[in-house]
C-alpha cells in the first residue's frame, strides 16, 4: 500500500487509504490462529509451560511491577482481608517466585497470558489502557548471565514469531507481511553515537528502518548524554543485559516493540540499580531478600504484547482493532473517518 501519514496532535497515525485486509469476524478467527501458533512455538523454542497468573497482588508484597516507577497503579480495598490491593502491571517478579515455588530448574521456565491496566498509559495506535501479553521466564545457570545467551534466546523468539507469521500469510493470502527473520543487535549507547541529535523515539525508528528486526540493548541506565534511553524498573532487569525486540512496521511507518525482555537482576545488579535510583528500601521486601540472599533463581524472560503481535501480523493500523478497551468518543470517530473500525 502506498502512504501518505498524517499524524494530529494527539499522535495518532492514519494511512492514507486504509482499508483492513480483513472484516472483524475474520480477524477473530485470525487472532485466534496468531496465538494459538505463537505460544505454541514459544514454549518449544524456550521449554516453557503455561501456568495460571494473578490479576492482583498486594501492596505489601512488593511483587508489582514498577514499570518505570511514575505509573499509577490501580488499587483497592478489600472485604475482610487487611491492607490494599493492586492490578499487575505485569508478572516480571512474580514469574520469578514462582519459578522457586513450582521447583523449576536451570533449562526449564514457564509463561502465561498476563492482562493489565495501565491508567496512566497515553492512548494511540500503539498504545492501550489495556495491556495483554504473554509473560515468560526461564531458569537460567549464572555462566548464562551472558550477552551471548541474550542474543540466542532473542533469536529463538523472533524465530517462532516469523514461523507465526508464516502460518498467517498460508491462511490469509491477503496478508503478506514482507519480515526479515535474522536480528540486528545494538545497544542504546551505540544508537545514541550514531544519531546523537535524535530522539530516543526517532533512533529507533532510523535504525529500524534500515535493519527491519532489531534487538536495542542495555535500556535503563544513563548515556554518556546524560539522559535515559527509556526508563526501566531497578529490580528486574539487568540494565547491561536486556533491550526490546522492534520490527519495521511499514503500515505505520515506525519502529514496533513487540517485546521488552532481559537477563533478570542478581544479588550484585540489584543493589547497585537500587542505589542508583535510589530506592535501597526496597531490599526490605521479601522478594528482593530472596534475590540478595540466593533463594531465588538466576533467571531471563520478558513480556510479548499479544495484541501487539497480532496487530503487527494482521496488518492493523490501530491496536484497537484486534482488542477491546476504553477510547475516548474524539478517537473512535477520528478513527471511523480514515477506515479504521475500533472494537
Amino acid at each position: 500500500m502506498t502512504k501518505n501519514i498524517k499524524e494530529d496532535k494527539a499522535m495518532m497515525i492514519y494511512p492514507k487509504g486504509y482499508q483492513s485486509s480483513l472484516s472483524q469476524r475474520e480477524t477473530q478467527k485470525a487472532i485466534k490462529v496468531v496465538k494459538d501458533t505463537f505460544q505454541a512455538a514459544l514454549a518449544g523454542v524456550l521449554n516453557l509451560d503455561r501456568v495460571t497468573a494473578p490479576l492482583m497482588v498486594t501492596k505489601k508484597s512488593g511483587i508489582n511491577d514498577d514499570l518505570n516507577g511514575v505509573e499509577r497503579k490501580v488499587h483497592f480495598t478489600m472485604m475482610r482481608i487487611d491492607g490494599e490491593a493492586e492490578v499487575v502491571q505485569s508478572l516480571a517478579k512474580w514469574k520469578r517466585r514462582a519459578l522457586y515455588r513450582y521447583g523449576y530448574k536451570a533449562g526449564e521456565g514457564i509463561y502465561t497470558d498476563m492482562n493489565a491496566i495501565r491508567r496512566d498509559d497515553e492512548t494511540d495506535n500503539l498504545h492501550s489502557l489495556f495491556v495483554d501479553q504473554w509473560d515468560w521466564c526461564k531458569v537460567i545457570k549464572k555462566e548464562e548471565r551472558t550477552l551471548s545467551y541474550l542474543e540466542s534466546t532473542v533469536q529463538k523468539i523472533v524465530d517462532a514469531i516469523f514461523f507465526t507469521n508464516e502460518k498467517i500469510k498460508m491462511n490469509y493470502p491477503a496478508l503478506g507481511l514482507d519480515m526479515k527473520k535474522e536480528v540486528f543487535f545494538i545497544t542504546t549507547q551505540e544508537l545514541e553515537d550514531m544519531y546523537p541529535d535524535l530522539t530516543p523515539k526517532e533512533r529507533e525508528n532510523e535504525i529500524t528502518k534500515k535493519h527491519k528486526t532489531v534487538f536495542l540493548m542495555q535500556i535503563g541506565g544513563k548515556l554518556k548524554s546524560g539522559e535515559k534511553h527509556d526508563g526501566r524498573a531497578p529490580d528486574y532487569d539487568d540494565w547491561e543485559l536486556n533491550g526490546d525486540i522492534l520490527f519495521w512496521n511499514e503500515l505505520l511507518g515506525c519502529a514496533f516493540e513487540i517485546s521488552s525482555m532481559g537477563i533478570r537482576v542478581d544479588a550484585e545488579s540489584l543493589h547497585r540499580q537500587l542505589e542508583i535510583e535510589g530506592c535501597l528500601d526496597r531490599e526490605e521486601f521479601d522478594f528482593h531478600k530472596g534475590i540478595l540472599d540466593g533463594t531465588l533463581p538466576l533467571t531471563i524472560g520478558g513480556g510479548i504484547g499479544q495484541s501487539r503481535l497480532c496487530m503487527l501480523l494482521l496488518q492493523k493500523a490501530h491496536i484497537g482493532e484486534v482488542q477491546c478497551s476504553i477510547w475516548s468518543d474524539e478517537m473512535r470517530n477520528e478513527c471511523k473517518e480514515h477506515g479504521i473500525i475500533l472494537l
